[in-house]
């Protein structure tokens, strides 16, 4: 017995007719009718009346017309499950990172499970509000960002908490130390980027600001990280909050880089998906942020 015989059969059966079920398969009117009355002499049973103008089915013919249909989704089943598979298996994910991600980048690829040992990823460095839009859009199949929780049409799987570093002058009374207060820093002026380019590290720092008891005065804005900490290191009053992936950007032994001392200012670092993600690349990509998460739970990673 072949499948394309119980293909052959249901067609008919659904069909009441030769001719039409061959056109619906594609092929020629007497392979149908050959296959299925070989079919017949496997089975020792009649499964249509051709006595009569029309094609019927027998008695034996309508009780295994739901068990041939029974087959043929079974095997539709296993032929996508197994495309599947494949495609889990040499996958390629198209995500978009930040360029303060650093070695976290690398944690997150060694936490890949083995079944995703085949899975190739390509990086697009974008800012974050175009990282979520091209998730969206299918542009992307993920994206690394910071400070959001929930957005329409997307899924947000956690990954850490950043803690916020700072770099200051080398120079400042309070460099010195292992750790500063915020509070030390309320004289000298913030350097951050402008609300509307990271609107989640500044509405952080500003409410951390004033959770220390001041609010801050803000220098000349921060229009790149080297290019500030290149400003600072040359004896401009300054500090500016830094994502401690980004703190190995700080070479200049005139800038100090420290952790905060007391209730860290954090961000959570998340990947973004859309929702409706195929269910086994959304199961790879989660359970590859569940072990980054294990592996991140209760470390201080501001150092």
């Amino acid at each position: 017995m072949e499948l394309r015989q119980i293909q052959y059969f249901v067609a008919v059966a659904e069909d009441l007719h030769f001719g039409r079920a061959a056109e619906r398969l594609h092929i020629g009117q007497p392979a149908v009718s050959q296959q299925v009355r070989r079919l017949e002499r496997e089975l020792s049973a009649e499964l249509f009346d051709r006595s009569g103008r029309t094609v019927t089915l027998t008695p034996a013919g309508r009780e295994l017309l739901p068990e041939g249909r029974a087959v043929l989704e079974a095997m539709d089943s296993f032929t996508a499950k197994a495309q599947r598979l494949a495609a889990r298996g040499d996958a390629t994910f198209r995500v978009g990172i930040s360029s303060a991600l650093g070695e976290r980048l690398d944690d997150f690829l060694d936490a890949l499970p083995d079944r995703g040992a085949g899975t190739r990823f390509e990086f697009q460095t974008l800012d974050a509000h175009t990282r979520l839009e091209e998730v969206r859009a299918g542009r992307l199949d993920a994206a690394f960002v910071r400070g959001l929780e929930s957005a329409p049409g997307l899924l947000f799987l956690k990954l850490w908490q950043d803690p916020l570093v700072v770099a200051l002058p080398a120079a400042h009374e309070g460099a010195g130390r292992d750790r500063l207060s915020l509070a030390d820093l309320a004289r000298l002026p913030l350097r951050i980027a402008p609300r509307a380019e990271n609107p989640v590290l500044f509405d952080t720092v500003v409410l951390a600001c004033r959770r220390a008891g001041f609010e801050p005065a803000f220098g000349p804005p921060s229009t790149g990280l080297q290019e500030t900490l290149a400003e600072i290191g040359a004896g401009a009053d300054g500090w500016i909050p830094l994502y401690p992936a980004a703190a190995g950007a700080v070479s200049s032994r005139r800038v100090a880089v420290l952790p905060l001392d007391g209730e860290p200012i954090a961000v959570r670092m998340s990947l973004a998906l859309r929702a409706d993600e195929d269910p086994g690349r959304l199961g790879l990509l989660a359970e590859t942020s569940a072990r980054v998460r294990e592996k991140f739970a209760g470390k201080d990673l501001s150092r």
